[in-house]
C-alpha cells in the first residue's frame, strides 16, 4: 500500500485568486510575492507602474501568476474595476489586502486640510473602497473569503507628528472590525496588520544619520533587538489570508518585535 500522503498545508493558496493594492514595493510587493509562492493567481495593483511591472515581472519569474493593475486608490472607480478584472478572470476572489499607504509629518497645530485629507484619501478611503468591493464581490459569489487590511502600531501609542497617519489607521482598525462582524456570517473574514518599525521605502527617506539613530531606537524597545523587514509583514498577511488563520476574524496582529505589548 503506497504511504499516505501528508495533508496539505494550511498555508497553500494554489487555485485562489487575490488583489493586493501597494504591491509596487516594501510591504505590497513582498506580500505579492509570498502569495503567488503559495500558489495564488497574485492582482496587483498599485500607482507606480515601473514598480508594478517588477513584482509582477519577479512573480513570473519564480514561476508565479501575476498581472498588473495600474490604478489610485483613491478612485472607487478604478479600484471597483480592478476587482471586477480579478474576479473574472479566474471565476473567483478569494482574498483581498488593501495595504497601499502614505506617510505624512506635522504637528497637530501645524497641521492643514489639505494634508489630512490626502493621507484620509490613501490611508483610509483608499482601504476602504478595496474592502467595499472586495465584500460585495465574495458575497454575491456566496463564497467565503480573506480581507486583509493594513493598520500600524502608530494605533497602539502617540508619536509626535503623526496625527494624520495614525487617525487615518485608527479609522482603518475600526472599519475593520465592524466589516468583520458585517461579513462573518457569510464566511468572509476581515483582519487587520499593525506593524512596528518595518524597513520600507516609506522609512527610508530620512538622512542615513537619522535612520541609523531611529532604528537604533526601536532596537533597544525590541525584546527581539532587530527592527523588521517588508518579509516579517507579508508572513504575517499570508497567515491571514490562508486557513491557516480559518477561526480568526476581526483581529488586529502586532508583528512589531515586541516593541508594543498592548493588553
Amino acid at each position: 500500500m503506497p504511504p499516505t500522503p501528508p495533508p496539505p498545508t494550511p498555508y497553500g493558496l494554489t487555485g485562489r485568486t487575490a488583489l493586493i493594492t501597494g504591491a509596487a514595493s516594501g510591504i505590497g510587493r513582498a506580500s505579492a510575492l509570498l502569495l503567488a509562492a503559495a500558489g495564488a493567481t497574485v492582482h496587483c495593483a498599485d500607482r507606480d507602474e515601473k514598480g508594478l511591472a517588477e513584482t509582477v515581472a519577479e512573480i513570473a519569474d519564480a514561476g508565479g501568476a501575476a498581472r498588473a493593475h495600474p490604478l489610485d486608490v483613491t478612485d472607487r472607480t478604478q479600484l471597483k474595476e480592478a476587482v471586477a478584472s480579478a474576479a473574472r478572470a479566474t471565476g473567483r476572489l478569494d482574498v483581498t489586502a488593501a495595504i497601499a499607504g502614505i506617510m505624512h509629518t506635522s504637528s497637530v497645530v501645524d497641521t492643514l486640510d489639505e494634508d489630512l485629507d490626502r493621507v484620509f484619501a490613501v490611508n483610509f478611503k483608499g482601504v476602504l473602497y478595496a474592502c467595499q468591493e472586495a465584500a460585495r464581490t465574495m458575497l454575491a459569489a456566496g463564497t467565503p473569503g480573506s480581507i486583509v487590511t493594513m493598520a500600524s502600531g502608530a494605533v497602539d501609542a502617540a508619536s509626535p507628528g503623526l496625527l494624520c497617519y495614525s487617525a487615518a489607521k485608527a479609522a482603518v482598525v475600526q472599519m475593520t472590525k465592524t466589516l468583520a462582524t458585517e461579513t462573518g456570517p457569510y464566511g468572509i473574514r476581515v483582519n487587520a496588520v499593525a506593524p512596528g518599525w518595518i524597513r520600507t521605502a516609506m522609512t527610508d527617506k530620512h538622512s542615513p544619520e537619522a535612520q541609523e539613530q531611529t532604528e537604533a531606537a526601536m532596537v533597544r524597545l525590541s525584546p527581539l533587538r532587530r527592527v523588521g523587514e517588508a518579509a516579517d509583514i507579508a508572513r504575517t498577511v499570508l497567515f491571514l489570508a490562508s486557513d491557516a488563520s480559518s477561526f480568526m476574524t476581526g483581529q488586529i496582529l502586532r508583528p512589531n518585535g515586541g516593541v508594543a505589548m498592548p493588553w
